[in-house]
């Protein structure tokens, strides 16, 4: 399991936030679990290793890994 230890601290329009927080509760997510799912898709995409990389491949398909 991935630490959590390290905050990101990012701004972004309202109504997207709006929109993002949305769209998450209807799909039973967090908007962190959502946010964490695009940085190691964004990693994987440009060939980025990283320490907890070997251990999450194994739910490679969970939606719900956090």
């Amino acid at each position: 399991m991935e630490s959590k230890t390290a905050r990101l601290t990012i701004l972004i329009d309202p109504c997207k936030k709006k929109a993002l927080e949305e769209l998450c509760a209807a799909q039973d997510l967090t908007s962190s679990q959502v946010v964490r799912q695009l940085i190691r898709d964004y990693l994987e995409r440009h060939g980025v290793s990283y320490e907890t990389q070997s251990k999450l491949n194994g739910n490679a398909n969970s939606e719900r890994r956090t």
